[in-house]
């Protein structure tokens, strides 16, 4: 991953921190935030969840690409809705300025977050256990990500801290392959 981006995405199921981690991560890496479910509920004047039940989870997963695609933001943290992964083109766009991450947390820890899902504007067939939607979305996220962190168990301020510790790690790296020191200069 040889790449000098400037936005940090965040992918992962509800329930695994992104607008969360989002937040702190834009202070402490001093970014701005976007949070692209309230960009979708703004634009659309109504909540995820009304979107599903009026017009199904395919339109929402439409809304999300198309906004996703328009989006066009340096220097953020974004924190993605968590179907943005089933769009491809959607992806190659946040990727070609931004470094995806993969908040991992397993389906017990995301199950206790979410609690009732019922009325919480998930992009999933209405007959889709969250269990199920877990299982056809692990293997997107992974595909997508740069970088995974595994966030079950830990603090929000400490998944930052893992963040920021593997992007200065991808930064060094990157540093030496190209013959540059700490400065800058050769």
């Amino acid at each position: 991953m040889d790449k000098n981006v400037s936005n940090i995405v965040l992918i992962g199921m509800p329930g695994s921190g992104k607008s969360t981690v989002g937040v702190i991560l834009a202070k402490k890496t001093a970014r701005a935030f976007v949070d692209t479910d309230v960009l979708i509920q703004t634009a659309e004047k109504q909540t995820l969840q009304q979107i599903v039940d009026k017009k199904g989870h395919s339109a929402l997963r439409a809304i999300e690409e198309a906004l996703l695609l328009d989006l066009d933001v340096q220097n953020h943290v974004i924190a993605t809705g968590g179907s943005a992964v089933y769009s491809d083109a959607a992806m190659a766009h946040l990727q070609s300025d931004g470094i995806i991450v993969f908040l991992d947390a397993d389906l017990a820890t995301l199950e206790q977050r979410v609690g009732d899902f019922s009325d919480r504007g998930i992009a999933k067939r209405p007959e889709q256990s969250f269990a199920q939607l877990y299982a056809e979305r692990l293997g997107l996220y992974q595909k997508h990500a740069d970088m995974t962190v595994a966030c079950a168990g830990m603090a929000q301020e400490t998944v930052c801290e893992q963040i920021m510790a593997k992007l200065t790690a991808i930064h060094s790296n990157q540093r030496r392959k190209t013959g540059y020191d700490a400065r800058g200069q050769h």
